[in-house]
């Protein structure tokens, strides 16, 4: 015979019941006790990751329930700012948020104090921002297809720019010209101000930028726009094509961004890490800011943020050693 449960009891079952479920649906309060996330950008104040996340800062904070304090940690490509973020407890308090140099540096210097791979948690890739291919406007090719056969008449005659010797704006020329099956002469810079500048004043002749940062360069007509070097074609250029579009096979690269954790993180809390990410970046005010910025946001889940991860760092790998790219 069961005993009939008192309507105290009820009350205290349902009760707890209500606070289990309150509980769960919680977003990342209960695991991180209130306290701070410190959130790690292993590059420099001003740059395209810093303005991405310091735009979607706000609505993190509201969609984790706890405070996100952003902090840069630039140098040695990122190794510096890497290092912190991989050193401390998988406990969610100490996340990162990184680009394409992640995958890249492993290939480019002789040693890194970390596996880019192994030791991270992948959250979420969330988006890109759209590269592209510029020349100055006397260079007598208007777009992709011209300066390939520019190039294949006159092998080596010229130079393009990038932003440092391994940077990504670097594997990004590189790769164009080992599918087109062409040469050009490398001229690295500290950074893509440098380079921009003299591309604009001919010095070199062209190279590959973020578009939100040239696009008022190519609209007054200082720079030549000749393709965009993504899968797909920008809201803020629709009308320029894009390498592959022009020929170029399996050309794909762009600005991407994404939040990582140390190694060893619970899944489930990688998963919910991941849920509150995707809500921020949805967040109609982010959303504008993304937009104004030229960004796509398209966030991934850890298990394809990972494969992705594995994808990317093929890839570059692939360049860097056919181009006998090393760091200096």
């Amino acid at each position: 015979m069961t005993t009939p449960i008192s309507p105290v009891r009820r009350r205290v079952l349902t009760a707890s019941a209500l606070a289990v479920a309150a509980l769960a649906m919680r977003p990342l309060v209960a695991q991180t006790n209130g306290r701070p996330i410190r959130l790690i950008l292993p590059i420099s104040a001003g740059s395209g990751v810093d303005t991405i996340t310091r735009a979607a800062g706000p609505a993190l904070t509201r969609a984790l329930g706890n405070t996100v304090v952003i902090e840069n940690m630039p140098g040695a490509g990122g190794i510096i700012g890497t290092s912190a973020i991989v050193r401390e407890p998988p406990d969610g308090h100490t996340l990162g948020m990184v680009s394409n140099n992640h995958v890249i540096f492993p290939s480019v210097f002789k040693s890194v104090p970390f596996d880019a791979l192994a030791d991270i948690t992948p959250i979420s890739v969330i988006g890109a921002t759209p590269f592209v291919l510029v020349a100055h406007p006397s260079l007598p090719a208007n777009n992709a297809t011209e300066l390939v056969k520019l190039l294949q008449a006159n092998p080596e005659a010229y130079n393009y720019a990038s932003s440092g010797n391994g940077t990504t704006l670097h594997l990004a020329v590189e790769m164009f010209l080992q599918k087109a099956g062409v040469k050009a002469r490398h001229i690295p810079y500290r950074g893509s101000g440098p380079m921009t500048a003299d591309i604009m004043g001919n010095q070199v002749q062209f190279g590959v930028l973020s578009l939100p940062a040239v696009a008022p360069h190519i609209q007054s007509g200082a720079l030549k726009a000749l393709g965009l070097c993504g899968r797909a074609r920008s809201p803020l250029m629709p009308e320029l094509a894009t390498l592959a579009e022009q020929g170029i096979p399996d050309y794909e690269m762009e600005g991407w961004f994404a939040l990582i954790g140390p190694k060893g993180m619970d899944p489930a809390q990688a998963q919910r890490l991941y849920e509150a990410t995707r809500k921020a970046f949805e967040d109609p005010e982010t959303q504008r800011a993304m937009a104004a910025q030229g960004n796509r946001i398209a966030p991934r889940d850890p298990a394809a943020s990972r494969a992705y991860f594995e994808s990317e760092f093929r890839k570059y790998a692939d360049v860097v050693k056919a181009a006998r790219i090393e760091a200096q």
